[in-house]
């Protein structure tokens, strides 16, 4: 079944300078990219964003990152697209994940993963909403150009 999930490339990508290899791994496991921008979160948008992680410990410390440093924020389409963006992805924790994955490769700890992605249709479904209107997700017409 085809698919779309949200997958925002954090502050720390941006500052490592490796936003465009995280995008490439996303694109090299057969998604496709369907709307793209680059921005920085206010404050209050981190924190609404974040809003179901209100009161948490994690939660301020994860709003002050997030709103800390541009990111790109980014909608994928696929069959599959959550579970296979969240393999790509690999564990929240980058100890934890896989040889060959985002955070396993880029990420520094549990909150400077890397990357954030949507972990369920709901998730993804509020998630794209939020960053998205309809008119800024474009769908693709395969092979439109052949060499």
């Amino acid at each position: 079944m085809t698919e779309r999930t949200l997958i925002i490339v954090k502050p720390d990508s941006m500052s490592k300078r490796v936003g465009g290899k995280v995008l490439n791994a996303l694109e090299s496991c057969g998604l496709q990219m369907v709307a793209c921008k680059m921005l920085q979160l206010s404050r209050p948008s981190a924190e609404d964003f974040y809003g179901e992680h209100k009161g948490k410990e994690f939660y301020e410390p994860l709003v002050a990152f997030m709103s800390s440093n541009p990111c790109i924020v980014t909608v994928w389409e696929g069959a599959g697209a959550i579970k296979k963006a969240r393999e790509v992805i690999g564990a929240t924790d980058p100890a934890q994940a896989k040889d060959d994955t985002i955070r396993k490769m880029y990420a520094t700890d549990n909150r400077h993963n890397a990357v954030h992605g949507s972990d369920s249709f709901k998730s993804a479904e509020r998630e794209i909403a939020f960053f998205f209107n309809h008119e800024e997700i474009f769908p693709w017409q395969e092979k439109i150009y052949k060499k």
